[in-house]
């Protein structure tokens, strides 16, 4: 299964996302106003931010008391002790890159991001990643594969920084409709063959992350055309290390990812473990 060519459009302009609102129906609202039809395989990328708004996931930093830990990381990296107290209550582990950060923290659900995923809102407030990425993921999948009357995949992506460099990128947290990794091989000299899994969802998020990564712009929705991937809703924490399926996961889904793991435990591979997945390929340009 080969992408040679794929391309990334912005739902836009999009309309400001408030707490509770139904973001699927939003999306698929700005989507017929933009006349977009979406195809068949289409994979649909959305900033964790606006689904913690849309779920609610603030934190009030007024409520927020800094403990001793806190009041140490906040002197050394200049962060504010009440959101440093919110990184280390999300996360199981932590550790600062370079002298004065950033923090890098592994989330609770899993995922190692900076800050472990908590976002500034102005000075009194923070936003949470999503309870359950992948959850919302599949949510979101339903709501716009239902209205577009398409077969479409969701990936929810989030920028992170890096431990060894300056910037952010932009990786993915919570997926559906797509599996998160793609197996790639090639045959070398001699005859032997070469394989590696890559992690599709994130190459699929870094993508988008070009037009989601532009802060201001009020893009947090973009459409990627044209990768071809498997169908699967095994979730981006199927493959973490520390991570699993969500409670919310179909449980064969769950199954199969501890097979899985076991399987790799014995040193041969995942092959044989994976879901039956059907193939999506390349639509037409957007309309």
């Amino acid at each position: 299964m080969t992408t040679s060519a794929f391309s990334a459009f912005s739902v836009e302009p999009f309309p400001r996302i408030s707490p509770g609102d139904d973001l699927g129906s939003v999306i698929t609202t700005a989507l017929d106003a933009q006349d977009i039809s979406l195809c068949e395989g289409d994979v649909i990328v959305v900033a964790s931010k606006v689904v913690s708004i849309s779920e609610e996931r603030r934190v009030d930093l007024a409520a927020v008391t800094p403990g001793d830990l806190a009041l140490g990381l906040s002197a050394r990296t200049g962060k504010p002790a009440e959101v440093v107290q919110v990184v280390l209550d999300e996360s199981d582990e932590h550790f600062v890159a370079g002298e004065r950060g950033p923090i890098i923290a592994r989330h609770r659900l899993g995922y190692q991001l900076t800050s472990a995923g908590v976002d500034r809102d102005g000075l009194d407030g923070v936003w949470l990643l999503p309870a359950d990425p992948d959850a919302s993921a599949r949510g979101l999948r339903d709501a716009i594969a239902a209205a577009a009357g398409a077969q479409v995949a969701v990936v929810i992506a989030d920028s992170d920084g890096r431990a060894d460099r300056l910037g952010s990128t932009v990786l993915a947290i919570g997926a559906a409709g797509i599996a998160p990794l793609r197996d790639t091989e090639h045959a070398e000299p001699g005859g032997r063959t070469k394989r590696q899994e890559e992690t599709l969802v994130d190459l699929v998020a870094a993508a988008a992350g070009v037009i989601l990564g532009q802060r201001g712009r009020g893009a947090p929705v973009v459409s990627v055309r044209g990768v071809e991937y498997e169908s699967s809703d095994e979730g981006v924490r199927s493959v973490l290390h520390h991570g699993g399926h969500s409670a919310e996961a179909p449980a064969d889904l769950r199954l199969r990812s501890r097979f899985r793991k076991a399987v790799e435990a014995r040193g041969r591979g995942p092959r044989g473990a994976r879901a039956s997945r059907a193939p999506h390929g390349a639509g037409d340009s957007p309309a």
